[in-house]
Formats: structure tokens, C-alpha cells, sequence
């Protein structure tokens, strides 16, 4: 099951969708709302979706026809750095030129207790499917950084899962760690959608398969997929480390870091189309432009 956000006419509407692209629109008008209603109604988000399945009659349009939207103005969108195999060696050859057999504090964090965790975005910065993404003008070597992200309540309870771009700035973070904010944080730099999968309806978040692809002039440049199941971390590790002395609110995103990575030698262009894939969440579309 999952929850959009869509455009309807002049009106914005919130729709649970089932597998089989039912569409059964929501009295909320964003998840922020839908959350809060379901705790004060005592129900679990499925609860709620599965009695207005019960009790009304889906949309008549096609799900592939909506309009969507970004479907959470997530207040704070946080990330989880050097949670896979495949990142700890792309951050070591950023910050040793190339040895990839040199040792590094990202070695020490990818074995420490304590995962790296960093604010990547805001409501305002942030966008949704088919929009565009920036490339900072001060960077030669950008890439996209596809991610699981997880949906967050109040409470820290993981509410829903959702497709993340970590657009990032490949030079400027190996030229200084401490340049990492301004590696990652820009107008337009983070992309989440176009849809989030409710927690409940997620077997096993360990066995999703993300898929990177990415187009330039029309000709596929990118395409590499892998597994979550390559996770260092437990999700579970990575919410409470965020919650440790610290406000989580309604709607907030963690984006659990990323397992593809592409080429060294390659870098974003303007009017590259970036697409996100992971199993049962669907394909997330952006296309990059110069800020």
C-alpha cells in the first residue's frame, strides 16, 4: 500500500493506492495530517487505509495518469553516511586521490558504534518526482546517490518507506571532510518520491532492490542496481542514534545511505534524467539542471 500526493485541478489530494493501482483518495490534506489524525483515531496508518477501502469506491482515473506530487513536506530530511561496502571505498578514493588501499576515518566510522548521521535537507530545499535537481556551479564531479528513506512519526517509528536522491558533490567533500555540508547541501539537492510505501506492507525492508539509471542525449550512461540487504547498519540502529538528544517531527525522512555509486570518472551534466528504482516503491525522476 502506498500513499500519494496528486494534483487535482486546482486542488492538492492525499490517495492510498493499493498493488493494483487502485486509488482511493484521503480526506487529509498532507501525510503530516494523515499521521496525526490516525494516532488520535488509535489506528496504525494500514488500519485506517484498509477501513476507507472497506467503505468507499476507488477513483475513476488511472493511477499512471495522476498528476504527482511530492507526497511529504518533510520538515527535516536527515542521511546516514558510509552504511554500505560500495560508499566507504567510493569516499576513500575521494579522499586519497585514488589509493584505495589507504586507511581512512571512513573506515573507522563504516566499524564505530556511532554511524555518521548529518542534516541533508529541509522542507524548501527539497523536491519531488519529475522535478529538477540542482548541480552546484562551484563543483566539476556531482553524482546522484540513490537511497532507501525511511518515513519517521514524532515518535520515531518508522511509518512508511520512501525513495531518496542524495545529490553530492564528489570533489568538494574528498578535497575536506569538514566541507561535507556544503558537498551535500544545496537549493534542490535532495529528491524524494513519488511515493511512500506504509511500513506495514513491507515484508522484509532488507530484500529491496535499488537500480540507478541514468540518460544523457537519450543514451542510457548509468544503469547498476544492488541490494539493501548490503546495509551495514540495522534501520532500526540508524533511527535511535537520530532520536539520542534530539526533536524528531511528523513526517521526517532518513535516507539510510547509499550502496550504488557511479564510475569515478563520471559526473553529472545538465539535462541528465536521473531514475531511482526500488522494489514496490517505484521509480523516482529527475532531471538535472545548473542552479
Amino acid at each position: 500500500m502506498r500513499i500519494i500526493r496528486y494534483q487535482d485541478g486546482l486542488e492538492q489530494r492525499m490517495a492510498a493506492v493499493t498493488d493494483k493501482d487502485k486509488v482511493y483518495t484521503l480526506k487529509d490534506s498532507d501525510f503530516i495530517s494523515f499521521l496525526e489524525r490516525v494516532e488520535k483515531a488509535g489506528k496504525t496508518p494500514l488500519e485506517d487505509v484498509n477501513d476507507l477501502i472497506r467503505s468507499t469506491q476507488p477513483l475513476d482515473r488511472e493511477f499512471e495518469s495522476l498528476e504527482l506530487l511530492i507526497p511529504v513536506d518533510a520538515p527535516e530530511v536527515w542521511a546516514a553516511g558510509v552504511t554500505y561496502q560500495r560508499s566507504k571505498e567510493a569516499r576513500n578514493y575521494e579522499a586519497t586521490g585514488g589509493k584505495l588501499d589507504a586507511f581512512t576515518f571512513y573506515d573507522k566510522v563504516y566499524d564505530a558504534e556511532r554511524p555518521e548521521l548529518f542534516m541533508k535537507s529541509t522542507a524548501a530545499r527539497t523536491v519531488g518526482h519529475l522535478d529538477q535537481v540542482c548541480l552546484r556551479s562551484d563543483s566539476n564531479w556531482q553524482v546522484p546517490e540513490p537511497e532507501l528513506g525511511l518515513v519517521l512519526n514524532k515518535r520515531g517509528d518508522i511509518v512508511g518507506y520512501i525513495i531518496g536522491n542524495d545529490m553530492s558533490c564528489r570533489d568538494i567533500e574528498g578535497e575536506n571532510p569538514l566541507y561535507l555540508p556544503q558537498a551535500k547541501v544545496w537549493k534542490q539537492s535532495c529528491s524524494i518520491g513519488p511515493s511512500i510505501r506504509l511500513a506495514e506492507t513491507v515484508q522484509d525492508p532488507y530484500q529491496l532492490q535499488i537500480t540507478l539509471r541514468i540518460y544523457r542525449d537519450g543514451n542510457q550512461v548509468v544503469d547498476e542496481s544492488a541490494s539493501t540487504g548490503q546495509l551495514k547498519r540495522k534501520l532500526d540502529e540508524l533511527v535511535s542514534f537520530l532520536l539520542r538528544d534530539n526533536i524528531v517531527f511528523d513526517g521526517t525522512v532518513l535516507l539510510t545511505g547509499t550502496c550504488i555509486v557511479p564510475p569515478n570518472q563520471f559526473t553529472l551534466a545538465p539535462e541528465d534524467i536521473i531514475e531511482i528504482e526500488i522494489t514496490s516503491l517505484g521509480t523516482l525522476v529527475n532531471t538535472a539542471v545548473m542552479g
